[in-house]
């Protein structure tokens, strides 16, 4: 049985990657500390798990949901709330909220609710691998922007060539920025909206990691520029601010008719989310939010811990304002790799996984990845590891 076509487009996924590297390194008897995956190693908060489980025993809720539901109508009154609280932005909840199965869900029907073969789409790279496999799966056109370290980590719109932009239906942004860690200002939305202003090209913007940000930033939404709406959607989710991430809860927000199609392709392909889950996730918007404070206030420490630590051993690397990602350039010593090769060195030699950047797209080539995933304790071991393993190899 051959697979479709589309499917042998896509590369190796990442983290299919990663585990047999780890799988290998294990097998061996090594204690792999594992910075590759950015999955949340923290609890979902207690208040949380507790609505979870009152909502999983109601019977009610064992069946499929229904968007007039009364569940699935207040948590799209809560999330339109949590919206124009956090960033002032007023949002209709019956036409301007899409709760998703998780965002990378939302992200991957996006594409398929509105490319065709010929449709070009605008990537940032590197990028989340849903941005652009997203794109591949649906059968559109990838077109890749460089971003790059001495600017930022953002695209240059003006270098977009004519012909792309002609054809071009939809870009993806995502600040702050995964793999990256990188941030950007309102200002640079605003450039966004005037570049995109009567183009016909839907933006859409990935706002994950709001929540998780250091030293006085705060991310700014796409949909606080004026005329941003008319134009585009955001997308957000629990699975980083509140440790949901196997939960499989997010939503889209943003221009009803975006919305509108998107949820008609969905409504062929799923029944929903679980009501349990639906009602955890009003929980964890309404609820207390110093949970999200003090998470990120752990990953301020891990990133401290690892960042600096990096640096006394010789392996220069910036601190990230945002995200529990650190997004750093392999040792020159070690220019001769690939990404991928040196993230095999690594954890074939010294038991410390991390993501190639080759995995986030083709301009994340001479970068790796560390998810902040792992305790302070275990970052300190990792250092020692590198220390040696960098001094062995000097």
């Amino acid at each position: 049985m051959q697979e479709a076509n589309r499917l042998k487009r896509l590369p190796l996924y990442l983290f299919t990657i990663i585990d047999e590297l780890k799988k290998r390194a294990r097998d061996k008897g090594m204690d792999v500390i594992d910075f590759g995956m950015g999955s949340p190693d923290q609890p979902a908060p207690a208040h949380v798990v507790q609505r979870l489980c009152e909502s999983a025993q109601i019977t009610e809720n064992h069946r499929y949901s229904r968007p007039d539901g009364e569940v699935e109508r207040r948590l799209r009154r809560t999330i339109a709330n949590w919206y124009k609280g956090r960033f002032g932005i007023e949002l209709d909840p019956e036409t301007e909220v899409l709760p998703l199965i998780g965002s990378k869900e939302g992200i991957a029907h996006l594409c398929l609710a509105f490319l065709n073969n010929d449709d070009f789409v605008i990537v940032p790279s590197p990028a989340y691998p849903v941005h652009f496999n997203g794109v591949i799966i649906a059968g559109g056109v990838l077109y890749n922007i460089p971003i790059v370290q001495e600017k930022g980590f953002l695209p240059d719109l003006s270098s977009i060539p004519k012909e792309v932009v002609k054809r071009a239906k939809l870009m993806f942004l995502s600040y702050p920025h995964n793999p990256t860690g990188a941030v950007c200002d309102i200002h640079f939305f605003e450039e966004v909206v005037n570049w995109a202003s009567g183009k016909n090209i839907l933006i859409a913007h990935d706002l994950t990691y709001s929540d998780i940000v250091f030293d006085g930033y705060k991310a700014p939404s796409f949909l606080q520029v004026k005329g941003a709406k008319e134009m585009g959607v955001e997308f957000h989710t629990l699975s980083k601010s509140y440790n949901m991430a196997g939960w499989r809860i997010g939503f889209v927000v943003g221009n009803a008719e975006i919305l509108k199609t998107l949820g008609k392709t969905k409504s062929y392909l799923d029944f929903g989310i679980f009501r349990a889950v639906q009602e955890a996730a009003v929980a964890a918007l309404e609820g207390p939010q110093d949970c999200v404070e003090k998470m990120v206030k752990l990953y301020k420490e891990r990133r401290d811990a690892l960042v600096d630590g990096l640096n006394a051993v010789g392996w220069k690397t910036e601190k990230p304002k945002a995200t529990f990602y650190v997004w750093t350039r392999i040792p020159p010593k070690y220019s001769a790799l690939t990404a991928l090769e040196f993230a095999k060195l690594l954890v074939d030699e010294i038991g410390v996984a991390v993501a190639p950047g080759t995995g986030f797209g083709e301009y994340g080539e001479g970068y790796v990845r560390f998810a902040l995933v792992e305790s302070v304790e275990r970052i300190r071991l990792a250092l020692q590891r590198i220390k040696g393993f960098l001094d062995v190899k000097s």
